[in-house]
């Protein structure tokens, strides 16, 4: 197993929406693959998770 493969990201939340008739909050979330300088915005947790596991994964 090679130990030197890293994959880091910066994740950022962003209110975007408060649904008002039940007051459910949305959310932009913008996840940047640090070594590759890579932004990719989504508007749930499991999406971005499944992308920088993807990244990881292949790094």
């Amino acid at each position: 197993m090679d130990t030197k493969h890293i994959a880091s990201f910066v994740v950022r939340f962003q209110l975007a929406a408060i649904e008002k008739e039940n007051g459910k909050k949305k959310w932009r979330i913008k996840v940047t693959h640090v070594q590759e300088e890579r932004e990719t915005l989504f508007e749930s947790i499991e999406d971005a998770m499944t992308f920088m596991k993807s990244m990881a994964e292949d790094s």
